[in-house]
């Protein structure tokens, strides 16, 4: 005798929806843990009137940067906590054998007084806008709308500091052989305050800390200063070492170059992701670019003299070509408009 049995269907949990798969351990440990996002009457379990449910009603809600579902939206490097730490693992690791080389042969004693002085006006001052960078990196990971956008722009965050802790090293090697003002914080701080070749940088980045808007902090940080930064300092300022008999500080610049290379890649990722899902966002972008772009152009081509100065020097012209040649692949990249007023 056969005696039917009701079977269920086995399922697996999944906050993805009926997908009828297991979840990637990348979307298992980020989806929708922005539980808070659209979510009524307020964001949070307090009264909607205060100021942190308004903030995020405001600035992330209430941006023009919106798309039905940011959920589906994902990192193109899938990078979970452990896989970013592996990765830079590893990467560290390589650093730290650069440097324990430069150290062994005495490298920094061997640098000229000229090149020195230079360093002393462009690498060391970068602590403040590279800070900058980072802290604008966490904000816009703290109010996006999806956890696979937040994880992104942490990582990134993680990347400065990175880069933060390894140049605020060498400055303190240098300042063993040539003298303990250079990793002194006025010495620093002077020209960050009062140097005229660094204030326009520090305006538009001090003015970026204040885009609260989510989208527009993004696209402020991601798609105009950052990427100008990154390419003066990882490919131009590396050039410039390279030519002043600095092979380790070329060297060195030229790694960040692949944390450069990750956010990019999930920049274009974000924009596209966006744009696919409603053609009017381009605009949006555009008309935030208009804004950013000119000022952070600005605040790159007041710092190229600089590069003038150093004893094998690098025509200022030259170095701010440079950096537009770059920035415009990047923001072709995109599909997005370079204002032609910016690169004049």
């Amino acid at each position: 005798m056969i005696v039917a049995t009701n079977r269920r269907a086995t399922k697996t949990w999944s906050l993805l929806g009926d997908v009828k798969r297991k979840p990637s351990p990348y979307e298992a440990v980020t989806a929708k843990f922005h539980y808070h996002f659209r979510r009524d009457p307020a964001p949070f379990e307090m009264d909607p009137e205060t100021p942190l449910n308004k903030w995020y009603l405001r600035y992330r809600e209430g941006s023009p940067l919106q798309v039905d579902d940011w959920e589906q939206f994902r990192d193109p490097y899938k990078l979970t906590y452990k896989d970013y730490v592996a990765t830079q693992r590893d990467r560290e690791t390589f650093v730290d054998g650069l440097i324990d080389q430069a150290e062994a042969a005495h490298v920094a004693r061997q640098l000229s007084p000229g090149w020195i002085a230079t360093l002393r006006d462009v690498l060391v001052p970068l602590r403040f806008p590279l800070h900058v960078l980072q802290m604008a990196a966490l904000y816009v990971g703290q109010v996006a709308p999806s956890s696979f956008i937040t994880n992104c722009a942490y990582f990134q965050a993680s990347d400065e500091l990175r880069r933060i802790q390894r140049l605020a090293y060498w400055t303190k090697v240098l300042s063993v052989s040539h003298g303990d003002e250079l990793a002194q914080t006025a010495t620093a701080r002077g020209p960050w305050e009062s140097a005229p070749q660094w204030q326009p940088l520090r305006k538009v980045l001090e003015e970026m800390l204040i885009a609260y808007d989510w989208g527009e902090a993004f696209t402020a940080l991601n798609l105009a200063v950052k990427p100008m930064i990154d390419a003066l300092i990882n490919e131009q300022f590396a050039a410039l070492a390279a030519a002043n008999d600095d092979p380790f500080l070329s060297a060195l610049l030229t790694e960040f170059e692949l944390d450069s290379r990750r956010s990019q890649d999930w920049t274009q990722a974000l924009v596209a992701y966006a744009v696919d899902r409603d053609t009017n966002l381009r605009g949006v972008f555009d008309g935030w670019l208009a804004r950013w772009q000119p000022a952070a152009k600005a605040g790159i081509d007041a710092l190229t003299p600089l590069f003038g100065g150093a004893p094998t020097p690098l025509a200022p012209e030259l170095v701010s070509g440079n950096v537009a040649s770059r920035y415009t692949n990047v923001i072709e990249e995109c599909g997005l408009t370079v204002h032609t007023q910016t690169l004049a």
